[in-house]
């Protein structure tokens, strides 16, 4: 009875282990007899080695060996040394019913009775081709990166533990320092610094910000091993493992002495001739600028002084007054010009009728030149509309007729003249194929060689001598021509004078002829009266434009800065429109701006600039009055934003 209970205890013990070692799908687990036949199979065998039990029972396990292996005895060897010694163990390529082969790590135990008589082998295989492909790309990987680290020679490229001893060394460490690996590798990366940055503690310290914030960068002098100093740009990276752990630094150093003396000697050399340059153009600068202000200046304060006169003697001074009007609106062009000289001047392209404007600039130009010049026009009975900014274009003519009267300093004849020109397809290169009008100014003086011909619109270029002209002048002339899609065009030889012609498109559609005398508007603007706030920082300026909006009839609230015009805002003050300055301390216009048009959406802004842009968020949405304006261009400005 007690025998046959242990016979079923035993079949349960050994069907819990059929079922447990079946349930295994991740290993091959399987007997074999004491010749290497199959005596069982589990599910993991038959998974990943295609065999179902049926098919395997009673074959020999050699059959999972490649042929390779199978020539050489593996399998035998294998049964042997499990024999021998209890075990096997090894990996190596197995192939699959398919034929396919995967890697796999096998373990082969021999089984023995209570009398130590071989009863067969228990065989486990585990399929390790997914790891294997990993470990052969790591190698691959890790063989590349070393030939690429060893192949580099022009950077020391090494690895620090994390004390900052030295664990590998390139090709290129080895030039720039002059160690051998042998000579450095375990030794600190302390001694490639000089005493002095030694003794203030920056090896440490630049482990100390690696380890830190993952990363040092700097440069300063390091030591070769011969005792040399070279300017180093150093690199170092802390290196973690998978869990945050450090586990030492890499390092990288270049030696940019060469580079590091080469940018000294031209920073030394570009500091000269910036400081030559600069004081050169400061005096040209200086000097031109009030040149060319004089000229404009004669034409205002002499009609300005004959109007005092005549006015004294209740004589008609309207003319006088318009002309020192157009004189002083072309100073304030000139302001414009020099600004747009380092930004974008924004132009107002219109049909310009050419005999028009150069006739009514006519008394202006006769005054500015003076008695010894003479000027002559021609023009076809009938010429298109050009299409160009009609205030930049008069300030551009002018300045062309100043260059010819200076040519000229004992007197002569300039002459003016326009007519069309059809240019073809790259005739001009500055030009597109197309329809122009060529509007020339031709005067007989000494003319100009080459050379200077060359030069002539370079920026602070000028032959007049020191006060007599900025060098902008033809520059900015230029600019305003391809900004009109035309070009300036110079003409000269030495001892024949001088033609600059100016190079326009045709306007598609001709308007009424600009007039050169700006009509002061009546005390009965269009539009309703408004209640406005002027904020400007100038006090003058301020004045200036509520005498002007309170003249049109509109009520007017002061504020001295944007900080002020806000308080009154918030103190209950309501007007319709405010016209603000943009240039002020603590707040620009464009700032208060974007400020009311959040909080105060109901009001208008308008902002007033002499420069030649705003900033490129404020530009594109504000409404803007240009400096200096004219008490015409400020109603204008009044009525447009009510039309809104």
């Amino acid at each position: 009875m007690a025998a046959n209970i242990a016979i079923l205890q035993n079949r349960a013990i050994e069907e819990r282990y059929r079922v447990l070692v079946d349930a295994i799908t991740d290993y091959a687990i399987y007997m074999l007899d004491t010749d290497g036949h199959v005596s069982s199979w589990n599910f993991g065998a038959n998974r990943f080695k295609g065999y179902v039990e049926s098919e395997i029972l009673g074959e020999h396990f050699s059959r999972f060996y490649t042929p390779e292996d199978r020539e050489r005895g593996l399998p035998k060897k294998a049964l042997m040394t499990a024999e021998a010694e209890g075990r096997f163990e090894a990996e190596g390529w197995r192939v699959r019913k398919d034929g396919t082969r995967f890697w796999a790590h096998v373990i082969i135990d021999a089984i023995r009775d209570a009398r130590g008589e071989l009863l067969g082998f228990a065989k486990i295989t585990r399929d390790l081709s997914e790891r294997k492909v990993a470990e052969e790309a790591l190698k691959r990987s890790e063989e590349q990166f070393r030939r690429l680290v060893q192949g580099v020679t022009d950077y020391a490229i090494y690895m620090l533990d994390p004390d900052g001893r030295v664990e590998s060394w390139n090709h290129g460490a080895q030039r720039i320092k002059g160690y051998d690996p042998e000579e450095i590798i375990g030794q600190h990366f302390s001694r490639f610094y000089t005493d002095e940055d030694r003794a203030e503690g920056l090896p440490a310290k630049a482990l100390e910000v690696a380890a830190s914030a993952g990363r040092f960068e700097k440069e300063g002098w390091r030591v070769r091993k011969d005792g040399t100093r070279f300017w180093a740009n150093v690199i170092i990276d802390a290196i973690r493992d998978e869990d945050g752990t450090m586990v030492g630094f890499a390092k990288v150093t270049r030696d940019i002495t060469e580079k590091r003396e080469a940018q000294q000697a031209l920073e030394r050399a570009q500091l000269e001739l910036f400081q030559a340059q600069k004081m050169e153009a400061v005096g040209q600068l200086v000097g031109g600028v009030a040149h060319d202000f004089n000229n404009l200046l004669m034409a205002v304060l002499g009609s300005l002084e004959i109007a005092r006169k005549r006015a004294g003697r209740g004589q008609d001074v309207v003319d006088l007054i318009d002309h020192a009007i157009q004189g002083a609106k072309r100073g304030a062009s000139l302001t414009q010009r020099l600004l747009a000289f380092s930004r974008k001047q924004e132009l107002t392209l219109e049909p310009v009728d050419i005999p028009r404007l150069v006739n009514g600039m006519a008394e202006l130009l006769q005054r500015t030149i003076g008695p010894t010049v003479e000027i002559t026009t021609s023009y076809p009975l009938v010429l298109p509309h050009a299409l160009s900014d009609s205030n930049q274009l008069e300030n551009a003519l002018l300045n062309l007729v100043v260059n010819a009267r200076d040519a000229m300093p004992d007197g002569g004849l300039i002459r003016i003249e326009a007519r069309t020109r059809m240019i073809g397809d790259r005739e001009v290169p500055e030009l597109a194929s197309g329809d122009y009008i060529c509007l020339s100014v031709r005067d007989e003086g000494e003319g100009m060689d080459a050379k200077t011909l060359s030069e002539a619109t370079t920026p602070f270029y000028t032959t007049k001598g020191i006060g007599k002209g900025t060098g902008l002048g033809l520059p900015m002339v230029q600019g305003l021509m391809a900004q009109s899609g035309g070009c300036l065009r110079l003409k000269s030889k030495k001892g024949e004078g001088t033609t600059a012609e100016l190079w326009l498109p045709i306007a598609e559609e001709a308007v009424e002829p600009i007039s050169t005398t700006e009509v002061v508007p009546s005390s009965e603007p269009d539009g309703r009266k408004l209640s406005i706030m002027a904020v400007d920082d100038d006090a003058l300026v301020l004045m200036n434009t509520v005498i002007m909006l309170e003249d049109l009839g509109h009520s007017v609230t002061e504020a001295h800065s944007a900080t002020a015009a806000l308080s009154l805002l918030r103190a209950g003050a309501t007007p319709d429109v405010v016209i603000t300055d943009h240039a002020m301390p603590e707040m620009t216009g464009a700032e208060l701006a974007k400020i009311l048009h959040a909080e105060y959406p109901q009001i208008e802004v308008i902002v007033a600039s002499g420069y030649a842009e705003l900033p490129d968020e404020a530009g594109k949405t504000l409404r803007r009055l240009q400096k200096p304006f004219s008490q015409r261009q400020l109603n204008d400005a009044l009525v447009a934003n009510q039309s809104r």
